[in-house]
């Protein structure tokens, strides 16, 4: 008599594992100025009626600076403890953030430009850091598997609320309120994660000693090239909901829209956790990719809001799981002991997308909104793409995927 396979287990299942909670919460707290920060710049820029391209710009380079930083902060996280690292960059993360509010963004462009720069950079590696964890807080490869599912469905509560806060508080109160909870929830969130046991643990696994760390895996940076270009669709999609608001007079939609996104990546999400597809990781990243391109296209084709705020929810059923296995194959494809650092590598292409995404559709924002959601479409078609030329160099464990 055979013994049936277990049962794939649920998402309470894995939060009620040790340290699974409160790790998540804190990271979730930690990671919502990830979500309000570009849409706060922007937003405020516009209240002391400076030009759309100065908001896109800083927007941009938080993200730019948010991708450069990320990578060195996973190195150092490999090398010593996630906790002290975080918490040394959310204190100067939030600092930043706190100047933003107190000085604004129009009268002193050149520092709005460093403390936004600043603020990204130092942004605390939470979200790659709680990643590399997942295969030492969960044994079972079904419960890493949830877990990275639960990880993406849980980030899209940040896209959810995280725009839709920035936008209330800049319309409630002010811009400049938003980017002080923007500071306040950067030290809350990293002191959380700080004060659970396995931030505190040095890493078991043993490293491998080479300068380009998880980039010498050929699959790695396949999948990297991928996501850069799913990056520059989110960053764009932002600018587009706020030109769209702007042609027709409402402000609400550059935080309404990219929430959208984010309620259709949380149903995606819940029901791949619930139903995982019967396919391996590599394969399952392409039929996300080409779904997340496909439902995507009628963007370029509509300018009413109330159709663009229903299209905008089908790409993103396909949001969660797209970067759910994206995360599975980077800790799969990186060598041993960086697997912080590819998460990290991983987080830092999407925002090195996001803020190339921002600058370009900025700079096409006087050509129409038209011009604007091109940049969101193509960026999803060429993400598919790049995907699925080499789609065999994302297999794990294969010769081309050993250390150089």
């Amino acid at each position: 008599m055979t013994t049936p396979a277990p049962h794939p287990p649920g998402l309470r299942a894995v939060l009620a594992a040790p340290h699974v909670a409160p790790l998540l919460a804190g990271t979730l707290t930690g990671r919502l100025p990830t979500a309000m920060a570009p849409v706060a710049l922007l937003l405020a820029v516009r209240a002391e009626h400076g030009p759309v391209f100065l908001g896109a710009a800083l927007a941009a380079l938080y993200a730019l600076a948010s991708a450069i930083g990320q990578p060195l902060l996973g190195r150092a996280v490999d090398r010593t403890r996630l906790a002290p690292v975080a918490l040394f960059t959310a204190a100067l993360s939030a600092i930043a953030f706190a100047l933003l509010a107190v000085l604004g963004c129009t009268p002193h462009p050149a520092a709005a430009a460093a403390l936004a720069a600043l603020a990204g950079a130092a942004t605390p590696p939470l979200e790659a850091g709680l990643r590399a964890m997942w295969p030492r807080l969960l044994s079972r490869s079904d419960e890493q598997h949830a877990a990275f599912t639960l990880d993406s469905v849980s980030q899209e509560l940040i896209f959810v609320v995280g725009p839709v806060a920035a936008t209330a508080l800049a319309q409630l109160a002010s811009p400049e309120t938003a980017l002080a909870v923007c500071a306040a929830a950067t030290a809350a969130g990293t002191l959380a994660v700080a004060a659970q046991e396995p931030s505190r643990r040095r890493p078991t696994a043993r490293r491998t000693s080479h300068w380009t760390g998880p980039l010498r895996s050929r699959g790695l940076l396949l999948l990297l090239a991928g996501m850069f270009f799913l990056g520059v669709n989110l960053g764009a999609f932002t600018v587009f909901a706020l030109a769209l608001g702007d042609l027709n007079h409402s402000t609400w939609l550059a935080g309404l829209l990219p929430a959208a996104v984010s309620v259709g990546s949380l149903i995606g999400g819940i029901a791949f956790a619930r139903s995982p597809w019967p396919h391996p990781p590599s394969r399952q990243l392409l039929y996300a990719a080409a779904g997340f391109a496909l439902c995507g296209l009628p963007l370029a084709l509509v300018t009413s809001p109330p159709f663009v705020l229903v299209v905008s929810v089908c790409p993103g059923l396909y949001l969660a799981p797209l970067v759910a296995t994206a995360f599975v194959l980077a800790d799969r494809l990186a060598p041993s002991g960086a697997a912080t650092e590819a998460a990290a590598w991983l987080i830092a292409v999407i925002g090195l997308g996001q803020a190339a995404g921002s600058a370009a559709a900025g700079h096409l924002a006087s050509l129409g909104v038209g011009a604007v959601a091109s940049v969101p479409v193509l960026a999803a078609l060429l993400a598919a793409a790049i995907l699925a030329a080499r789609h065999d160099l994302l297999t794990p464990n294969t010769p081309t995927e050993k250390p150089a």
